[in-house]
């Protein structure tokens, strides 16, 4: 056997794959340096015959060293398919007993006799004869996570997940039912009471807003924890953690502790008298550190006077106080992970005000880079309360959330709240540090290149290994779905191919020299359906970028939303397609955050800063993105004139040489809504006439990336005649529900 079909070898049982295709679909095949690289990331040497011989001999015998798997998967409502045990040969004799305890507390209990078992396989590792039988247990569970346990011939236990068919599907959906909303930055609401930023009571009082114009659902970015002791590390999409929210989004003066806290007021009365809160507010970007620098400072004011009004010395209830029971069922409800999160965050503000943590965790002394060790314990006994000061700043954040969530129901929203979900985490955060096991190191999440990105793409992001989430019984993922589908009607699941493969970029390499891993569709598609109807939540997929065949017929067998984007769904002769050929199992948009808004499209802005950043890998390249750009958009006249949405009449010239016009967005909008997708998502920078686009992918402090504000505070967006024209004409498109169709609100 050579070295390069052993590194194949060893690459193709740990779910590397030979090559990809890139956006033109030429394949690209995976170099030996790179397979070595991603090889080393999930902890296997691959540098010589001799290691790779060894590695491949450590995968193989992995199933044959424990009597169970980590987990086993099964089908709610049928029986358990077989389960594998690995028992000694000599131990053959001896009886087989298991156990098996559901999630709610009922037990099962069984005994066999190992020999009668079928055996499928036998092996001989380290002098002993192992042999793989098969065990079908005469039961059949509900849904949920149960644990089976064996003792006797075996001693051994694993986690049971038992899962629907499919995901939580809104009873408004049901049939010929069809939905549509709007999508939002939530940083970027104004309004004439913020600090700055778009708050969680913005968030509400768009809702109260909105819903009149019969929007169904609020889509907004992520909401997940960023860094408190950098407030310029602003992008939702590498955040901190995804477990938490991030604390800027809190009304500081909606926090009930604010009537009995004379210090905070006074405070909040200081920065008002000197316009402090009307320059936020003025600011043409969000001003991170300024809305951090006003609000961190009052919030710590009213966590001291909640802990003296509710809390006696070591955090325990004072007397008789709702509030205090409230706060500690809060932590009760998070656990561990709010604990370590919190440990995190002390940790962060200690390091970083001391000069050795100003980047990352990596600054930190040695000692404190593990969660686990003595010297992370001492700082925990120590500060005690620092720690519950971040556990407060997270337990305002989730009753504001839920109070959104809460006020949308009452609106009748038929979703209401739609989260995003963002597909990684940065590797200075929380939830790295907390669990680094899980995760590959050298390497990063990114993309192949395609049409918008010629030169691929690396987010930066690192991957949790495929094994690690298996021998973590999908714990990790079951804790971040949860996490994020809390107080939420709908989720959407960022680069939702990852549930299938990720692209995985050497440190240090171009994006090109990166290749796909393998990931347990069917395990992680089963956790997330089980936790879809738990929480009464609608799953979207984006599924943009390069699909694997049979991924969408995947998703939609488990009734998730596909993702269909106006700018993509073209013909292979350039023609956008009918509404009547949308698929029914979509969401569909005309852009995203990280796509040019649609007057951006139109003006080719996207084009001009790309080539102004040198993000084209060539001048031809950039030529060729003009030249398809001016196609697209007389195929978009054109498709728009056919449906009778524009005037036939005119010149193309009229439109392709102006900036576009509000009739051209509200026709876009309405070819959209005639389809039979399920879900039409509205961005609102589109029909006010924005042509920057929130996010310009490859870029960091080259563009004003998650800074920008509408241009419109929430009651004038209400008011705008735009945006009331074009809610009009999708409301008679897409009727709301009738009366007892609505349906449920995420499980709060």
């Amino acid at each position: 056997m050579t070295t390069e079909t052993a590194l194949d070898r060893l690459a193709q049982r740990l779910g590397i794959g030979d090559q990809y295709r890139d956006g033109h679909g030429r394949p690209r095949r995976i170099s030996a340096e790179s397979k070595r690289t991603l090889l080393s990331a999930m902890g296997f040497a691959a540098e010589s015959d001799t290691a790779i011989a060894a590695a491949i001999q450590a995968v193989d015998e992995v199933p044959w060293r424990r009597p169970l798997e980590p987990v086993l998967i099964a089908a709610e409502g049928e029986p358990l398919p077989p389960v594998p045990v690995v028992l000694d040969a000599d131990r053959s004799g001896h009886s087989l007993s298991w156990t098996v305890e559901e999630e709610v507390g009922r037990s099962h209990r069984g005994a066999v006799e190992p020999g009668d078992l079928p055996c499928e396989a036998s092996r001989r590792i380290d002098g002993r004869v192992l042999e793989r039988r098969s065990m079908r247990l005469p039961l059949s569970l509900p849904a949920g996570y149960h644990r089976l346990r064996l003792s006797g011939a075996a001693e051994a236990s694993t986690v049971l997940i038992v899962a629907p068919p499919r995901c939580y599907w809104p009873p408004a959906l049901e049939g010929e039912g069809r939905m549509w909303g709007v999508a939002i930055q939530l940083y970027g609401l104004r309004s004439e009471r913020n600090w700055g930023i778009g708050d969680f009571t913005d968030l509400r009082h768009l809702a109260e807003a909105l819903a009149p114009l019969g929007v169904g659902v609020i889509g907004v970015n992520p909401l997940h924890a960023l860094f408190i002791e950098n407030p310029n590390r602003i992008s939702p999409y590498s955040p901190a953690s995804r477990l938490f929210l991030n604390v800027l989004y809190i009304d500081v003066e909606a926090v009930p502790d604010l009537d009995a806290c004379p210090a905070a007021r006074t405070a909040i009365d200081r920065m008002r008298e000197s316009g402090r809160f009307e320059e936020l507010r003025a600011a043409a970007l969000v001003d991170y550190p300024g809305v951090s620098g006003a609000k961190l400072p009052v919030l710590e004011e009213l966590y001291r006077s909640f802990r003296t009004t509710h809390l006696a010395e070591g955090g325990t209830a004072k007397g008789d106080t709702n509030r205090a029971a409230a706060f500690h069922a809060f932590q009760a409800r998070e656990g561990q992970a709010l604990e370590t999160f919190s440990l995190f965050e002390a940790l962060s503000e200690h390091f970083r005000r001391t000069g050795s943590g100003v980047h990352s965790w990596r600054d930190w002394p040695v000692p404190y880079h593990d969660p686990a060790s003595p010297e992370v314990a001492a700082f925990a006994a120590e500060q005690r309360e620092r720690i519950e000061f971040f556990q407060y700043l997270q337990w305002q954040a989730d009753l504001q959330l839920q109070a959104v969530g809460d006020r949308c129901t009452q609106l009748g929203m038929q979703i209401g709240l739609y989260r995003d979900l963002a597909l990684g985490v940065d590797s200075d955060g929380a939830e790295f540090w907390a669990q680094q096991r899980l995760f590959a190191r050298g390497t990063a999440i990114g993309a192949p290149p395609d049409l918008f990105n010629t030169k691929g793409q690396d987010w930066g992001l690192p991957p949790m290994t495929p094994r690690a989430l298996r021998e973590n019984a999908y714990r990790p993922l079951i804790e971040v779905l949860r996490a994020n589908m809390r107080h939420t009607g709908a989720l959407r699941i960022d680069h939702i191919l990852g549930l299938m493969r990720l692209f995985w970029v050497p440190h240090g390499a171009s994006p090109t020299e990166g290749g796909y891993v393998n990931y347990p569709l069917a395990d992680m598609l089963a956790v997330l359906a089980l936790e879809s109807q738990r929480s009464r939540c609608l799953v979207i997929g984006e599924d943009l970028g390069t699909v694997p065949e049979g991924l969408v017929d995947r998703l939609h067998g488990y009734g998730i939303l596909s993702y269909r984007l106006l700018y993509f769904e073209q013909t292979g002769d350039g023609d956008f397609l009918l509404p009547e050929a949308y698929p029914p199992l979509a969401l569909v948009g005309v852009t995203t955050h990280d796509l040019p808004t649609l007057p951006g499209y139109w003006r080719g802005r996207d084009i001009d800063l790309r080539a102004r950043l040198d993000l084209f890998p060539s001048d031809d390249a950039r030529r060729d993105a003009q030249r398809a750009r001016d196609r697209d958009r007389r195929c978009l006249l054109d498709a728009l004139r056919r449906q009778g949405l524009l005037p036939a009449g005119e010149s193309p010239e009229d439109e392709l040489d102006r900036p576009p016009s509000e009739r051209l967005v509200q026709a876009a909008y309405r070819y959209l809504a005639r389809t039979p997708s399920k879900l039409l998502m509205v961005t609102l920078e589109d029909v006010l006439g924005e042509e920057e686009q929130p996010n310009l992918p490859g870029t960091t402090d080259e563009h004003p990336n998650w800074r920008r504000k509408l241009p419109l505070g929430i009651d004038e967006l209400a008011a705008d005649p735009r945006v009331r024209a074009l809610t009009a004409t999708i409301r008679d498109l897409r009727p709301a529900p009738r009366a007892g169709q609505a349906a449920g609100q995420g499980a709060s």
